[in-house]
């Protein structure tokens, strides 16, 4: 990562339809150069899908929670993974360290269709429990291109 990535990162985040064209004429550096360097950071798996960004709000899911999830021992995180991977409103989930084995982030469209949520969840033998925590308000947003900015000054 260099300065022309960040700022060619920067300008197709809030520009996603701008073209490669109409970034090299803003970018000052000739096409062939755009188009190489995307191509190069796709590659590196830095830029990982060129798809629209989906609002759970506008689509209907206000709801966002983070379940923590305990995995019976000898169930399998990938088993409850698979399971998880059929529930829509399952937005992610990470193994983790700590108090649980696995955390999920969900959405749902009230808090009482939430707990159908988490009873979808549940349902899966390999899960023994879990806690809930519902967000309040997004203060920082799932984000990644401060994280590019960084990586294109200081050198890894």
């Amino acid at each position: 990562m260099d300065q022309l990535d960040s700022n060619l990162l920067d300008l197709f985040s809030r520009e996603p339809r701008i073209g490669v064209l109409e970034a090299s004429r803003r970018l000052g550096v000739a096409r062939g150069t755009v188009q190489a360097r995307l191509d190069r950071l796709t590659a590196a798996g830095i830029v990982t899908g060129w798809g629209p960004e989906l609002d759970p709000t506008a689509l209907g899911y206000p709801v966002t929670a983070f379940l923590t999830l305990e995995i019976r021992q000898g169930a399998g995180h990938e088993t409850v993974a698979d399971h998880l991977a059929q529930i829509p409103e399952v937005l992610e989930a990470h193994t983790i360290t700590g108090a649980g084995d696995m955390w999920a982030r969900v959405v749902a469209r009230s808090n009482a269709d939430l707990q159908r949520v988490i009873d979808q969840v549940l349902a899966d033998p390999g899960i023994e429990r879990s806690t809930t925590v519902i967000a309040l308000a997004a203060q920082v947003p799932h984000r990644v291109l401060p994280l590019a900015r960084a990586a294109a000054v200081t050198p890894g």
